[in-house]
């Protein structure tokens, strides 16, 4: 009989999330059964997606997976106790839903953030004692404090003990990268509790089969590194604009084009301007199904976040998508990020926020060869296809899920 699984997150399509319906289907496809318990749609912008209405209960299959939407309070704004509502909501439409209104899994799978999620789950399994599998994409309370969020030590100490008691209470938890294992076994969770799973990236949208240069994008004149992504503070981008001015006099045929919207563009675009950075090149985001088309069409790809402690733990989810694009990277971030460049021989690691070793892993890719750079990026891509794919992800979490569900 196919093991049951409950899957229990805040955030689900057609919201943007790491864990949403391509995890389902491929569990799925792989011979489970799945009910997705979830709010109703309205990440990132606070307000609900367009045919949606917020009510009791509603119930949907999406390509062959049972989703049903819990309510919750709307709202993802600045605003920390509309936040704080929307997280409280939805753990407790959820708590209830899942200890009288869902049938009784085999194991429940908890997405984390937020860290209400995994209170509901925890509580599910005490009265239902059904095993969780917890799976932490972001460290509380170091994310909270590092982005701002929350800057009251009192309410950052409750979350981290809040924190801990759910790690006590779950059965398996699982983590992105090595550096966020080791800091759950100081903060005193058993070693044997914890896998390290990394993440997966869209690779029906990144991997596109030979597609047409976009027309915006920069001819082949120049050696083009593409950054792809969001453009907030924690990408720490003054480094590359600091790298621009040093390529411009000594590298001029080598061009740095930022895709995609965030916080700080239009300032950096006005420093560009400011420094006469005319090897700077600004190009607005584009929907998720349009990426691959510029990844394939760069030359190389860059990653970058500002130096910090948290960020050597972290492995940016835009490593797994230029991996799989089968392209050559320069991975601006310390730790584990880079780590897994140098295991896969992918790409060169510069300093983050140096501008000056930004510049020479620039001008060091541009002068290997078309065929050098080329068998880099297929290490890449063949490292992805073997450690990092989805397929691979959903088979050790599915290995989990039976063994917890015997």
């Amino acid at each position: 009989m196919a093991t049951r699984i409950l899957l229990l997150t805040q955030w689900f399509d057609p919201e943007p999330t790491f864990k949403g319906l391509v995890f389902a289907r491929e569990l799925v496809a792989q011979g489970f059964e799945v009910e997705v318990v979830t709010g109703f749609p309205n990440y990132p912008g606070g307000q609900l997606y367009s045919g949606y209405k917020v009510k009791l209960l509603q119930r949907e299959v999406i390509d062959g997976v049972n989703v049903t939407r819990v309510p919750l309070y709307p709202s993802h704004g600045q605003s920390g106790i509309g936040r704080v509502l929307n997280y409280v909501s939805f753990a407790a439409s959820s708590l209830l839903y899942g200890l009288f209104g869902a049938r009784k899994p085999d194991v429940i799978y908890a997405y984390h953030p937020p860290l209400t999620v995994g209170m509901s789950a925890a509580l599910i399994r005490l009265f239902r004692r059904v095993p969780v599998v917890y799976d932490i994409q972001d460290m509380w309370p170091d994310t909270l404090r590092a982005t701002g969020m929350f800057s009251n030590e009192k309410a950052l100490r409750l979350v981290s003990r809040v924190c801990d008691w759910v790690y006590r209470r779950v059965d398996q938890i699982v983590v992105l990268s090595p550096g966020f294992k080791r800091l759950l076994i100081e903060r005193g969770v058993q070693a044997a509790k914890i896998d390290v799973i990394y993440n997966w990236c869209a690779e029906d949208m990144v991997c596109t089969a030979v597609a047409d240069k976009p027309g915006n994008f920069p001819s082949s004149d120049t050696f083009r590194v593409l950054f792809a992504g969001n453009m907030g503070k924690a990408q720490a981008l003054d480094a590359l604009m600091d790298a621009a001015a040093i390529l411009k006099q000594r590298a001029a045929n080598v061009s740095l084009v930022f895709l995609g919207g965030g916080v700080e563009v239009s300032r950096l675009q006005a420093v560009a301007q400011q420094k006469l950075l005319d090897n700077v090149i600004f190009l607005p985001g584009v929907p998720m199904a349009e990426v691959g088309a510029y990844l394939a069409s760069a030359d190389a790809l860059m990653v970058h976040l500002k130096k910090d402690p948290l960020f050597t733990i972290t492995i940016p989810s835009k490593t797994q998508a230029y991996m799989a694009a089968g392209k050559p990277l320069i991975m601006g971030v310390e730790g584990d990020a880079a780590q897994v460049v140098c295991d896969a021989g992918c790409g060169l690691i510069a300093e983050p926020q140096n501008p000056q070793a930004l510049a020479d892993a620039c001008i060091e890719l541009s002068l290997l060869t078309e065929q050098m750079r080329a068998e880099m990026g297929q290490r890449g891509k063949e490292f992805y296809r073997q450690k990092l794919s989805l397929e691979v992800g959903v088979q050790r979490f599915g290995e989990h899920f039976r063994r917890l569900g015997k």
